[in-house]
């Protein structure tokens, strides 16, 4: 609480001492339109943690190339899996969902002393509006929580830059933290075992292999450092130890390849095509990167990868959604922010 004891009679009125939890993901456009897409990709491909090129070199391909081609692919991609009823993105309409389920069970805990709320690392709402929201609205103390669970430079990091860059257009700054990866959090492999447990209850039913598919990065960042490839092998590993199953059913891949260097592999799209070849008919894929599915989920895995997969002789292909707003999933998302509440609240 703030203590108002010595303030004059005519000192502008101060809102309650409360504390902020934002959460972050990636972003989403406006609309699926060519200016909508041309303005988010540009923010995008512009990230210097997403494309490290030297400006010089960089931007004159994407100014003059990649945006006046891309944004029209990208659209029609959004186009199919736009949710008309609410105008937005899947990601937005999965975001709000579990900002909603979040704030409840924090709430239910903390009572009105935590304000909860969602921004963007790329479009809207944007990580310097709501973190202006929260410390006009009283939040002298903010957790800023990316969701990714593994922890890589051009997501975490990234959503970490911009959420600085926030704090330095406040005159009043708030106390910050944010939070860590949770990759390897058994609340959080537990609510992956049992998406897959809902899907397969019996052994019968059970894919051949399960393919846990992640996003990419260049293969270079690894040797650079970066923990993510890392990460992601051992929430497959312990993935795999919680369903019980062999090593040979449970295989790790890698998405979305961009640009003309190499990238972590095995490559999704090419895995699942060998699979099929060498015989495995029925697979499912996971998306444990994601915690809301969105268009690397929902069009380029439920269309592309499984078309590489039946192309190539593959029969059952079954896409298991990201965790989004499960009840499990929100409990361990809570139970990170509570973690690293410790100290602010009782």
């Amino acid at each position: 609480m703030r203590d108002t004891t010595h303030m004059p009679a005519d000192h502008p009125t101060l809102p309650g001492e409360k504390i902020g939890v934002l959460i972050a993901n990636l972003g989403t456009p406006d609309n699926h339109d060519y200016w909508s897409m041309r303005r988010y990709l540009n923010e995008f491909l512009s990230d210097k943690r997403v494309i490290d090129y030297p400006a010089w070199k960089w931007q004159p391909i994407l100014q003059a190339i990649i945006l006046t081609i891309r944004p029209f692919k990208s659209g029609a991609n959004y186009r199919k899996i736009w949710n008309n009823e609410a105008d937005e993105s899947p990601l937005m309409t999965i975001t709000k969902a579990q900002t909603e389920k979040l704030r409840a069970v924090l709430q239910a805990r903390f009572g009105d002393r935590v304000m909860v709320d969602f921004a963007m690392r790329y479009g809207n709402p944007s990580t310097p509006s709501k973190v202006a929201e929260m410390v006009k609205s009283g939040c002298s103390r903010v957790l800023f929580f990316p969701l990714y669970p593994q922890y890589s430079g051009p997501t975490t990091a990234t959503a970490n830059d911009q959420f600085f860059r926030a704090l330095m257009q406040e005159t009043w700054q708030p106390a910050a933290r944010t939070a860590p990866a949770y990759f390897d959090r058994p609340s959080y492999i537990e609510a992956l075992a049992q998406s897959v447990e809902r899907t397969y209850p019996t052994e019968a039913e059970a894919p051949d292999v399960l393919v846990c598919s992640y996003h990419g990065v260049p293969e270079r960042y690894l040797t650079e450092g970066d923990p993510y490839h890392c990460q992601c092998q051992k929430t497959t590993r312990l993935l795999r130890e919680r369903l019980g199953w062999d090593k040979a059913r449970v295989v790790t891949t890698f998405q979305s390849k961009f640009g003309p260097e190499e990238w972590l592999k095995p490559y999704t799209v090419e895995e699942v095509a060998r699979l099929a070849r060498a015989g495995k008919k029925r697979i499912a894929v996971i998306a444990p990167a994601f915690s809301s599915d969105c268009i690397e989920t929902l069009e380029e895995i439920e269309e592309e990868i499984q078309h590489s997969f039946k192309d190539a002789g593959g029969q059952d292909f079954t896409y298991l959604p990201c965790l989004n707003d499960d009840d499990a999933h929100i409990e361990a998302l809570a139970e990170v922010v509570v973690e690293n509440l410790a100290g602010w609240l009782d």
